[in-house]
């Protein structure tokens, strides 16, 4: 009999499954990753505060930025999520990098989140 997944003893291999909506049932349905699974961990999003303290943190776009343009960021994108943090950064250095802009405004955020996507999960 083959296993589908093969085991080392001697091995200090780590596997990190990471997911969105879905991940916890599919890997629930799978008897032998389930089985591999040695700890749960829901990530939840971000508090203002939280936000407020990690993304000037994130990037060096951040750094000098203005706490009110994140917090209306978060407020109307980013919703505490840090992979939509990333996404949105990505997009301001990219388009901060082409027009030679030193600083990040609202007009610019407004650009960067019509550059997400909007597709919702059925």
């Amino acid at each position: 009999m083959t296993h589908p997944l093969w085991d080392d003893t001697d091995s200090d291999l780590t596997i990190v499954f990471t997911g969105g909506n879905g991940c916890f049932e599919m890997l629930q349905g799978e008897p032998m990753l389930e089985s591999r699974v040695y700890a749960w961990q829901e990530i939840d999003r971000m508090p203002l505060d939280e936000v407020l303290a990690v993304v000037p943190a994130f990037h060096p776009a951040r750094t000098d930025a203005d706490t009110e343009l994140i917090a209306l960021c978060d407020r109307e994108a980013a919703h505490g999520n840090f992979r939509a943090w990333a996404k949105i950064t990505h997009h301001l250095t990219v388009r901060m990098k082409e027009s030679g802009r030193a600083h990040v405004d609202e007009e610019l955020l407004h650009w960067a989140y019509s550059k997400l996507s909007h597709r919702r999960a059925v």
